[in-house]
């Protein structure tokens, strides 16, 4: 089985930054796409950010220009820099992986997740 950690979230104050960390371990024999998502209350799961094992990434328009994913393949980690942080990135973020488990078998994989609070 493969498992994601995540970490890093907390309590800031609009306009603060912090870096969510994600690591992924178990029977793994490469990662493809992994990604950050997040879930507001009341609101459906989005999209953040994602990034492809070649480094190709995507945001969503409301984080562009201010979170950064990147990833560290040596380590199976995913991370994101938020900066400029607004009440409204309140939520819980997950990570997920596209994870390549053997020869013939891929599944997708999801951290338990980690809350973010931006209030003043």
């Amino acid at each position: 089985q493969v498992q994601l950690v995540e970490s890093g979230g907390g309590l800031l104050q609009p306009g603060g930054s912090l870096r969510l960390s994600c690591a992924a371990s178990g029977r793994i024999i490469s990662i493809d796409a992994m990604g950050w998502y997040r879930q507001a209350p009341g609101k459906q799961r989005e999209l953040v950010a994602s990034i492809l094992s070649d480094g190709g990434t995507n945001y969503a328009d409301s984080v562009r220009a201010r979170f950064t994913i990147s990833r560290d393949n040596s380590k199976n980690t995913v991370y994101v820099q938020m900066n400029s942080l607004k009440p409204e990135d309140t939520a819980v973020y997950y990570c997920n992986a596209e994870v390549i488990t053997t020869r013939f078998s891929r599944s997708i994989y999801w951290g338990q997740g980690t809350q973010v609070t931006v209030s003043s």
